[in-house]
């Protein structure tokens, strides 16, 4: 395609560049902002996720140590051994079980911040 100089068409091609400029600066600084809201939810999806996963492995096991598995273990804070498949879905952390005097306590304590915070669950035992 041959563009030929011409003066009189300067000025129009200089209006379409500033028009150009600012239809892409719209569209840029629209989409950020979503792109941004998008990355966020995903975020808190997958550590609502994880906070929930937490929560069914701590109450299941929670049940398992209020029946009596407990009685096996010492006095004081232990990290806890889990049985769960489902653990391999959560991030780093510990799980820890607290016996004290006629109380049993399990939890989980993520690794890292912004992974569905720390779960914790507590029985009497009997």
């Amino acid at each position: 395609m041959v563009i030929r100089y011409c003066k009189k068409n300067s000025r129009r091609r200089g209006g379409l560049m500033v028009e150009l400029l600012v239809a892409i600066g719209l569209l840029v600084g629209t989409l950020l902002p979503v792109a941004y809201s998008v990355a966020s939810e995903r975020r808190l999806a997958r550590a609502c996720y994880q906070h929930a996963v937490a929560m069914e492995i701590v109450d299941g096991e929670i049940e398992v140590l209020a029946a009596g598995g407990g009685r096996k273990l010492e006095s004081g804070t232990h990290p806890y051994a889990l049985r769960a498949g489902a653990a391999a879905n959560l991030p780093p952390g510990d799980f820890l079980v607290t016996l004290g005097p006629g109380k049993i306590r399990l939890e989980w304590r993520p690794a890292q911040k912004d992974y569905g915070g720390p779960v914790v669950r507590e029985v009497i035992a009997r």
